[in-house]
């Protein structure tokens, strides 16, 4: 008798799918889940941080380095561990991220890195690998917590606002600019070519400006609106009565002259040669700030932050207009990771508020400098701890077209040179003295600030162990007349309070001065408050003058040298604006 095995075979012994009985697929599925479970269980268990703190090789270097940082401990509680920056999250990703692992199971298990002084022969190489990891992923990791679309500039530096900003529009990644946030940076050893290339945007990375992001800026925008006029009106308060004194003062000198003159015949003298109505000059509100030793090529070099911005065209005060005092003060106490100030002053201040009023008639430009006086704070590497003891005040300001290059950025920035005298890289001054340059600059007193137009060349990179700067690399006599004819200089004004001098004078080759024909100065100090008036001539044909004209925006800085200070221990200010008539500069002067 034949049997059909076949029709009467049980359902777990049945062949289904590729010949496989039911029971042989059910021992594959739960051998698969052991599998896989183990699998798994496997790669979570080596991706927690303290699975990567079971060599000694990242416990006393790397995690070491991290825990001092933000994303170790914070005010929110939440920790970014090890696996949350250097492991991805979706799977394929994170196998083929575990893969790449074993290269470096491979330098511990060989000894490549077990020590911290072979460590940081390979820092460098560790850490590009990971950039470059980040910047093809358009910091995938670092998007995990901190999602563009979810920012609130509410919260946000102005200098924040400003670059993420820059990260939407141009395609930046977060990697670009926050190298070493949790471990020590050693992005200052790569070359410039590769900074170029490691940073450079990616139009692949550019995003739609979130409505959220737009409404947030808005109402911050709106908000220090209403902060900065309420300073402001405590300003014009201050003025106000600072007015109201020196005015009281000269309606006594008038009264005390008018006597004289009936009791000896004399002509009184006039209290004020610069009589104008300054409830029609607009006001400014602007603060100087101490710089240290920033000079054009620390803006220009690798540890400014601000660099490509900067060189694309942007203005020093769209990312720093609202941050000066905070600047100043962590540069003047040493506490700015910029390492900006090697001579600190103590009780110095970092920054000074100054009220700019500014009005004009047919012929000149006047300005009015307000700003309260300061505490003494005395010099200790200076003898008597004045540095300039016959000038308690001196003021400057410089103008120019934007001819002169940086300066429709950087204003009076652009004289500023990191080998100028007392700066960190100024020549010796026998090398001064034995220098051929010497028939032509005046270097009696150390090199003065210069414009690049009168340069061949800048050193900015310091390669090879070269200075910074360009004091040596002077152009010829010819170049530096055409530089001239081109409006390649800066106008100076500058008013020393102790001689009551005026000087007026140009900056391209070197700081050239002579007498004060072009402006006039008025300055006292009354209830606390410095008053510096100018009155300049609106048009010159005198070389080294800029003629300020209707329709036109003009280049603006100005510095104040409080409290017997000289040299590059000033106050400055960042690149404004000025014109006649415009509300679109920030020195607006009014037509009286």
């Amino acid at each position: 008798m034949d049997i059909n095995t076949s029709s009467n075979s049980g359902f777990w012994s049945r062949r289904r799918v590729l010949g496989v009985t039911a029971a042989g697929a059910l021992v594959f599925f739960v051998v698969g889940i052991i599998f896989w479970g183990g699998f798994n269980t496997a790669m979570e268990a080596t991706n927690s941080t303290e699975f990567c703190i079971g060599c000694h090789e990242m416990e006393n270097n790397v995690f070491q380095e991290y825990k001092p940082t933000i994303h170790y401990s914070n005010r929110t509680g939440v920790r970014a561990g090890c696996p949350d920056c250097h492991v991805p999250r979706p799977w394929i990703h994170k196998v083929v991220r575990k893969i790449k692992a074993s290269r470096e199971l491979f330098y511990w298990a060989t000894g490549k890195i077990d020590t911290p002084e072979k460590f940081e022969e390979h820092r460098l190489d560790l850490a590009k690998n990971v950039w470059s990891a980040m910047k093809t992923t358009d910091s995938r990791e670092c998007r995990n917590c901190h999602n563009f679309e979810s920012m609130n500039p509410e919260f946000q530096k102005p200098r924040a606002r400003k670059q993420h900003m820059n990260s939407f529009e141009t395609g930046q990644t977060c990697i670009d600019c926050h190298k070493g946030i949790a471990h020590h940076n050693v992005r200052d050893q790569l070359t410039d070519e590769e900074l170029e290339a490691i940073e450079a945007p990616n139009p692949k990375y550019v995003r739609e400006i979130p409505k959220e992001y737009l409404e947030g800026l808005a109402r911050v925008e709106a908000k220090e609106a209403a902060l900065a006029a309420e300073a402001k009106a405590d300003s014009e308060a201050a003025i106000n009565r600072a007015v109201a004194a020196l005015k009281a003062e000269n309606e006594r000198l008038i009264a005390d002259a008018q006597n004289n003159v009936a009791s000896v015949g004399a002509v009184p003298a006039a209290a004020s040669n610069i009589n104008v109505d300054w409830g029609k000059a607009s006001a400014s509100d602007i603060t100087v700030f101490y710089p240290g030793t920033a000079s054009m090529e620390w803006i220009l070099g690798r540890k400014h932050g601000g660099k490509r911005a900067f060189t694309k065209g942007d203005r020093c005060v769209e990312c720093h207009g609202e941050e000066t005092e905070t600047i100043g003060q962590l540069i003047v106490s040493g506490e700015s990771e910029k390492e900006l100030e090697p001579n600190l002053i103590p009780g110095k201040r970092g920054s000074i508020p100054v009220t700019i009023n500014a009005t004009h008639d047919d012929e000149y430009l006047y300005l009015r400098f307000n700003w309260a006086d300061g505490d003494h704070a005395p010099v200790p590497f200076v003898e008597g701890g004045k540095m300039d003891p016959a000038n308690p005040m001196k003021l400057a300001f410089m103008v120019a077209t934007d001819e002169a290059e940086y300066a429709d950025r950087a204003g009076c920035w652009g004289t500023c040179h990191a080998d100028a005298d007392e700066m960190p890289f100024a020549p010796e001054d026998q090398a001064l003295k034995d220098s051929e340059l010497a028939a032509r600059l005046d270097l009696n007193a150390g090199v003065t600030k210069y414009l690049t137009e009168s340069r061949t060349e800048i050193e900015l990179k310091g390669r090879r162990g070269k200075a910074l700067g360009g004091w040596d690399k002077l152009k010829s006599e010819g170049d530096i007349t055409a530089a001239m004819a081109a409006n390649q200089y800066m106008d100076l004004v500058r008013y020393k309070s102790g001689a009551d001098e005026v000087e007026d004078g140009q900056i391209l080759a070197e700081r050239t001065m002579h007498g004060g024909q072009g402006a006039e100065v008025e300055a006292s100090l009354k209830a606390g408050t410095w008053s510096v008036v100018v009155k300049r001539k609106l048009k010159s044909d005198q070389p080294g003058d800029v003629s300020i004209e209707p329709g036109k925006l003009y280049n603006f800085g100005f510095a104040i040298h409080d409290d017997f200070t000289n040299g590059r221990y000033h106050h400055v200010s960042l690149g404004y604006k000025l014109a006649l008539d415009d509300d679109q500069a920030e020195i607006n002067a009014v037509k009286q």
